[in-house]
């Protein structure tokens, strides 16, 4: 595709960590010219490799927000952008001088998206937070382990990444085609807490159906042997979720036990906890690949659980190209895709600050 869907887009990133990041990544995969605002004079910040994944298709400057000169120039930079990202506290890019308010005196059309964990208003609003907090407040942590485990989510997917950075991204376009329609910058206040939340609500649908309970392991998405992850001989793992009568009957199919009269009753929560020890006993007998193989090509809705390393090597995702070696690493290719075409990925990554001479160039020439 040689025009991307954001092609013409401007936005200012303010350097952080975490989601802020993320959602300047993603619009730059989709095509938005995104400048990042950094630090001088160091690595970057705590965590971060010198270059940076999350900086990928990016443009960098090293500024001093502290300093009237450099601070003069992130207001050049706000002048003539589309739209402005940051991750800080609530109150400081205020107290330095760049909060909604100033900007959108600089630029009425400004889409101004506020990354934070707990939100800027609130009694938490203040405090510091990471992922494991802000989801375990907002309800989303409840369901993500069996009933006596210690609840644990993927590191950083469900509130840096879900409920934070594609609820930033999800505000920023909102906010600009209501730009491009009337001329008018809005102010994106993205909070993993309400983010976080609001993904919970395709589960809370199913409340009023009897399909979930508050107790864990008592729903019918965390409860049944059919909708959960087993063990393998060699230590890998699959995962079972044949939800529909069709599938289900796919599954115990393919592993002999369709005659069998406790699994033919799917829905009785009774007999879950027997069904679950069977069938943890049949997949604890062969490894993960065996079952891999056994289940290829059928609708038995069963997969391995891969590692991002082993799912490069697997032929769908290769296929795909959904994992791909770009920059002397290991990368996620940009999603989604635009008529079925998949967004090729930047050779390097930008070093601190590599772009200062052509930025500055660029508000001159302005």
């Amino acid at each position: 595709m040689s025009e991307r869907m954001l092609d013409g887009v401007r936005i200012i990133e303010i350097e952080g960590i975490g989601p802020g990041p993320f959602a300047g990544m993603m619009l730059a995969d989709l095509g938005a010219e995104v400048v990042v605002v950094q630090r001088p004079g160091g690595p970057g910040l705590p965590g971060m490799p010198e270059r940076n994944l999350l900086d990928r298709g990016k443009r960098t400057i090293a500024l001093d927000l502290k300093d009237a000169g450099d601070l003069e120039t992130v207001r050049a930079l706000i002048a003539r952008t589309d739209g402005l990202i940051e991750g800080m506290r609530p109150g400081v890019m205020e107290r330095l001088g760049l909060g909604p308010e100033r900007c959108h005196e600089l630029n009425p059309r400004l889409v101004y998206g506020r990354m934070t964990g707990w939100g800027q208003a609130g009694p938490r609003a203040p405090q510091a937070g990471h992922d494991l907090n802000y989801v375990a407040l907002s309800g989303a942590l409840w369901y993500a382990s069996a009933p006596g485990a210690l609840p644990i989510s993927p590191p950083t997917l469900l509130g840096d990444v879900g409920g934070g950075a594609m609820y930033l991204v999800a505000g920023m376009l909102a906010g600009l085609l209501r730009a491009g329609r009337t001329g008018r910058g809005t102010v994106v206040d993205a909070a993993i807490v309400d983010g976080s939340a609001h993904m919970m609500a395709l589960l809370m649908s199913m409340a009023p159906t009897g399909q979930l309970a508050e107790a864990r392991g008592a729903s019918m998405l965390d409860g049944p042997p059919w909708s959960r992850s087993y063990a393998c001989a060699d230590g890998g793992f699959v995962t079972v979720q044949c939800l529909e009568a069709k599938f289900y009957a796919a599954f115990l199919a393919l592993m002999g036990l369709e005659d069998d009269p406790d699994f033919a009753r799917q829905h009785d929560p009774a007999l879950w906890p027997r069904c679950t020890e069977r069938l943890a006993e049949i997949f604890a007998a062969h490894p993960r690949d065996h079952w891999a193989g056994l289940f290829a090509g059928s609708d038995a809705c069963v997969a391995p659980v891969l590692s991002p390393f082993q799912a490069a090597e697997d032929p769908h995702m290769a296929a795909r190209g959904v994992w791909a070696q770009a920059a002397g690493a290991l990368q996620p290719a940009p999603a989604p895709r635009f008529d079925g075409a998949a967004t090729p990925l930047p050779d390097t990554l930008p070093g601190r600050d590599e772009h200062r001479e052509a930025i500055l160039a660029a508000l001159r020439k302005d």
